[in-house]
């Protein structure tokens, strides 16, 4: 099976799909990497089978102009999740590297004096040093007793961080267990899953849940489906999994979770309340259902919600932040500053302040007070100085002003900044039909178009310009 046959394989199956090739023009590297590598994911998904491109969800998502969307184009959504935070090494290579402890950023360069006994020198502390020294531990020994052996793998692979001695240890001890344990080949697939081996933890968790049917690794199975951008895959497993353990709250919260990042916000919103039906303590459950019904016009809605977490304890900048623009949107004016006031003093560090000054300069928008706005958005860029939105508020309101050169400036960096956002696009179209630059206007509404196509005021503009173009 040659590369050549492979190329030729490729090219038929093409032409058979109703595929029109022309030319195969592709060196034999990789051609090898196409076919040999398993994780591989598609650069065309089909509509509704994938969070990594945007626009490809069929549930007809809240547009731009109603939500605001992150650079992928998927809604900003109600709760912070801790798979959201990019801290997982992309490559085999990255993970495997010099540990970092837990309790310090920074690696471990120091190793520890030699000691007396090398037997026991690994499991002997020392103020200075390690608590136990993994470079001196004998897996094989360890690996023949279950029960420290569990002890010591979560050690080494959540504490010291250690992913290739945390695997090696499940190798042996699994394999000591004469592959009959589960929860050691949950333990491998969970290493596999940090090295970036996504098919062999899929491997593992689908022989783990064959012994033992467990919502972690069906939780895990999941994750690890998610990584290889196969999010309908990963919504028939949780399903599957309710029809076993009906009623699972992780298990709904996972459905949700998908859902809404495909930008199928009603069905989102369906198992987030069922969620609710099973613990109506959810605090993510309930921030996801008052913001979806913040965005649906539904401000009195939302504070409802957003007023239990604060009945539940839950007391940060956020909360507070959101419980202003409720009561702002619902006219409960009364309560708008107030909140507002919280959130500046709950708030931790400058990016949340910069949030709070952004809305304060919304609210005073509202009430028509533009000098106000005028310096809340100031003070948003004086805590944030990457912050798109304001640097485009403010250009409307220098052009308000009629300082043309001023707010053209700020659009441009709000665009930088933010190229995925239509509203700078636009407002650099107006501006430049205004003073007659209306190649430059063409430009930026074709920007504009691409950013958000369903914006009326982007087709209407297009529309006037291409009669110009056709009257000359």
């Amino acid at each position: 099976f040659t590369l050549l046959q492979a190329a030729w394989i490729l090219k038929t199956r093409a032409l058979t799909e109703m595929v029109y090739v022309d030319e195969i023009d592709m060196d034999q590297e990789g051609i090898a990497e196409m076919i040999l590598d398993e994780n591989a994911i598609a650069q065309v998904a089909r509509p509704g089978t994938s969070l990594k491109l945007p626009g490809t969800s069929q549930g007809g998502g809240p547009s731009p102009a109603v939500r605001p969307v992150t650079q992928s184009g998927r809604p900003i959504t109600g709760f912070v999740r801790p798979s959201t935070q990019s801290g997982r090494p992309s490559t085999m290579e990255q993970a495997i590297r010099t540990p970092r402890k837990a309790f310090t950023a920074r690696p471990i360069t120091s190793a520890s004096g030699g000691y007396g006994r090398l037997g026991t020198a690994s499991m002997l502390t020392n103020p200075d040093g390690p608590f136990i020294n993994l470079s001196r531990l004998n897996l094989t020994k360890y690996a023949q007793k279950p029960k420290l052996a569990k002890a010591l793998f979560e050690y080494i692979f959540h504490h010291e961080n250690d992913v290739k001695n945390a695997l090696d240890l499940a190798a042996l001890a699994t394999e000591h267990a004469q592959f009959k344990d589960w929860w050691w080949k949950v333990q491998i697939g969970k290493c596999y899953y940090r090295l970036g081996f996504y098919r062999e933890a899929e491997k593992q968790f689908k022989s783990a849940l064959k012994q033992q049917d467990m919502v972690d690794t069906i939780l895990y199975l999941a994750k690890v489906y998610l990584r290889l951008d196969q999010p309908v895959t990963a919504l028939n497993l949780f399903k599957q999994g309710l029809e076993r353990f009906p009623g699972e709250v992780t298990l709904l919260c996972g459905i949700a979770r998908i859902y809404e990042e495909m930008n199928n916000i009603s069905s989102a919103a369906e198992y987030y309340k069922d969620v609710l039906k099973q613990d109506n303590t959810h605090v993510e459950a309930i921030a996801c259902i008052g913001s979806n019904h913040f965005y649906s016009d539904q401000p009195e809605i939302a504070l409802r919600f957003y007023r239990r977490l604060l009945q539940m304890g839950v007391y940060n900048c956020q909360l507070f932040n959101n419980l202003g623009l409720c009561c702002f949107y619902a006219q409960q004016y009364d309560m708008t500053l107030s909140s507002f006031e919280r959130a500046l003093f709950l708030a931790e560090n400058e990016e949340e302040t910069a949030d709070v000054w952004y809305n304060l300069g919304h609210v005073a928008v509202g009430i028509g007070d533009l000098n106000l706005a005028y310096q809340c958005f100031k003070l948003t860029l004086v805590n944030n100085n990457n912050y798109a939105e304001a640097y485009n508020n403010l250009a409307v309101l220098e052009m308000r002003k009629g300082h043309t050169e001023q707010a053209r400036a700020l659009l441009q960096t709000a665009s930088s900044l933010a190229p995925h956002m239509y509203e700078p696009h636009f407002n650099v179209a107006i501006l430049s039909e205004k003073v007659g630059d209306l190649q430059r206007s063409y430009t930026a509404a074709q920007k504009s178009e691409e950013a958000f196509p369903g914006h009326v005021d982007t087709q209407q503009l297009m529309k006037q310009l291409k009669e110009h173009f056709a009257m000359l």
